[in-house]
C-alpha cells in the first residue's frame, strides 16, 4: 500500500518545518518537521500527552502555533483557514449530530455548507450506509454512527481528511469495517492523516507513520521499516525435548523459564537449514519452531521508552 510523492505529483499535501507550541512553561510541540504526500495514508502515533492532538489541531487551523512553517494543501491553516476549511474533512472522537434526522438528511444538511459537495448517494455508498439512508441517527449502532461521522467529513468532497482515533471503543468486527472505510477513502485518492493507539491499525492502513514523544518526532517511516524494524535480526525460537543438549550456535543452554530456546542468527536462511538438519539427524522434535521480527508495537514501545527516558 506504500506510495511515493512522485506518484501523486506536485506539492505535498502537508509540509511542516520547525513547528513549536507551548502552554506556559510546558512545551507541547518542540520543533516538528513532517511531510505527507498527496493520496497518502499517514498515521501519527504517540502516548497521551505527546503532542499529537496539539499538532493536529494546528494543522486543522483550530489552534495557533508559536513558530514554524505549516502548509496544508499549499495553504497556511493559521492565516488562510477560511480558504482551507472547504478542502479538508475532520472526524473527531465524538460529534454532536442531531439524533432525530435521518442519515441522508444529516449528510444533505452538511453538504449545504460547501460550494461543491459530493452527491449524498455517493457519500453514503463510500461509507457503506446506503441501506441506512432513511434510518434516524438515534437508531444507528456505534460503528454506523462512526461511518456517519466520516460521511459528514466527506460531504464537501475534501482533498484531505483528519481522522482522530477512528476506532476507539470498537469491537473487532466494527474495527475491521472501519479499516475498510479508510481503504475506500484511499482508493478515492484522498489524503488521510489519522491518529491511533492501535499498532495493528497503523500497520494495516498507513503508508507511513511517525511516532511523537515529548513534542518531537522520534521515528518515521513505513510500518515495515520504522526505526530499522525490517533490518532487525529475526529471532528463531523452539522448545527441544527435556534433556536434549542444544548446540551453542542454536542457543545452547540459554533457555527461557518455559524451556524455549531463542537465538538471533546473522543469516536466517542458513541458520534454519543447519537447525532443521541437526534436528533431523538426531531425531529431535523442534516443538513450536517459529521465526519472528520485532512487531510494530515492540518498535513503538522501544522508541517511546527511550525518548521519555532521554535527558532534555
Amino acid at each position: 500500500m506504500a506510495t511515493t510523492e512522485a506518484e501523486h505529483g506536485g506539492e505535498p499535501a502537508l509540509r511542516v518545518r520547525g513547528l513549536t507550541k507551548s502552554y506556559g512553561s510546558t512545551r507541547a510541540v518542540a520543533g516538528i518537521d513532517l511531510d505527507v504526500s498527496r493520496g497518502e495514508v499517514f498515521a501519527l502515533l504517540g502516548p497521551n500527552g505527546a503532542g499529537k492532538t496539539t499538532t493536529v489541531e494546528i494543522l486543522e487551523g483550530y489552534r495557533r502555533r508559536d513558530g514554524g512553517l505549516v502548509e496544508v494543501l499549499g495553504l497556511d491553516p493559521g492565516s488562510q483557514r477560511t480558504r482551507l476549511k472547504p478542502r479538508i474533512g475532520i472526524v473527531l472522537q465524538s460529534t454532536g449530530v442531531d439524533q432525530y434526522l435521518t442519515v441522508a438528511e444529516t449528510v444533505a444538511m452538511y453538504s449545504g455548507f460547501y460550494p461543491h459537495p459530493r452527491p449524498v448517494g455517493e457519500v453514503l455508498d463510500v461509507v457503506g450506509l446506503t441501506g441506512k439512508r432513511d434510518s434516524r441517527v438515534s437508531r444507528l449502532s456505534g460503528g454506523q454512527q462512526r461511518r456517519l461521522d466520516v460521511a459528514i467529513a466527506l460531504a464537501g468532497d475534501p482533498e484531505m481528511l483528519f481522522l482522530d482515533e477512528p476506532t476507539t471503543g470498537f469491537d473487532p468486527s466494527a474495527r475491521r469495517d472501519a479499516w475498510q472505510l479508510v481503504e475506500n477513502l484511499a482508493a478515492l485518492g484522498k489524503t488521510v492523516l489519522l491518529t491511533t493507539h492501535y499498532m495493528d491499525e497503523a500497520e494495516h492502513l498507513a503508508d507511513r507513520a511517525a511516532v511523537i514523544v515529548g513534542g518531537r518526532i522520534v521515528g518515521e517511516g513505513t510500518p515495515a521499516t520504522l526505526a530499522g524494524r525490517q533490518a532487525a535480526h529475526a529471532t528463531i525460537s523452539f522448545r527441544p525435548p527435556p534433556g536434549v543438549a542444544v548446540p551453542a550456535e542454536f542457543g545452547g543452554a540459554a533457555r527461557e523459564a518455559d524451556g524455549v530456546v531463542e537465538f538471533m542468527p546473522e543469516d536466517l536462511t542458513a541458520a534454519l537449514h543447519r537447525l532443521t538438519g541437526w534436528a533431523l539427524d538426531n531425531g529431535v522434535d523442534l516443538d513450536g519452531l517459529s521465526v519472528s521480527r520485532p512487531s510494530l508495537e515492540d518498535v513503538y514501545l522501544q522508541l517511546t521508552e527511550s525518548a521519555e527516558g532521554a535527558p532534555e
